[in-house]
């Protein structure tokens, strides 16, 4: 790990690094991405301006060193895929734990993913790549999963299965990104969301 101007950080600036990083992501949480600035960071640290100038040259870019930890930790949503089946019970518990896992990594990251959402929709390419490497691993698996189904004669031919994957995946993250706004008790909200979700893959009514 090197500083702005290329030296090593030793252990005690490695440290120092990652608790001004850990500070910017608890301001996050309470005030506007815009409005925090590195003198607001660097005294929540219990350091200097100067200091946090030796290791991110700006706000933006200790915030996408964040977001770019946080999207490794999201490799894990697509793991709730792998070598899952969609068929009877044993599907209906796959929808159930994908809806389960994109609500927990967005209540966990909230603060994060809604930054990335504005760069993204701002259209910086940085945090979009960032969002994609979150999104895209899911999507993919999601539409092998139906692509595999539609070999097996249990999905309609006609069903494009990169458009189906994207489409369910895009409504998990907007509702995952809304969920405290939606007035609806976290009981109802999963297995709704879950029945949506299995439908989109299946076209069939889950067995319970």
């Amino acid at each position: 790990m090197r500083t702005v101007d290329g030296r090593v950080a030793g252990r005690r600036g490695q440290a120092t690094r990652q608790k001004l990083l850990d500070c910017l992501s608890e301001m996050l949480s309470s005030s506007p991405y815009r409005d925090v600035k590195v003198i607001d960071v660097a005294r929540r640290a219990g350091t200097s301006p100067a200091t946090f100038y030796q290791y991110f040259p700006d706000v933006e870019s200790a915030v996408l060193e964040i977001a770019d930890q946080m999207a490794s930790e999201g490799a894990a949503l697509a793991e709730l895929l792998e070598g899952r089946s969609w068929v009877g019970r044993a599907g209906w518990q796959t929808a159930q734990e994908l809806v389960e896992g994109f609500l927990e990594f967005w209540r966990a990251n909230d603060a994060i993913l809604r930054v990335i959402d504005l760069g993204a929709a701002e259209g910086d390419k940085r945090f979009a790549k960032i969002r994609a490497r979150i999104l895209n691993p899911v999507i993919s698996s999601l539409a092998d999963s139906v692509a595999e189904l539609q070999s097996k004669g249990r999905v309609d031919k006609d069903v494009n299965p990169a458009a189906i994957a994207g489409s369910l995946v895009a409504m998990l993250a907007a509702v995952a990104s809304h969920q405290k706004g939606f007035g609806v008790k976290q009981a109802d909200l999963k297995p709704n969301l879950a029945l949506l979700v299995f439908l989109g893959v299946t076209g069939r009514k889950p067995t319970r």
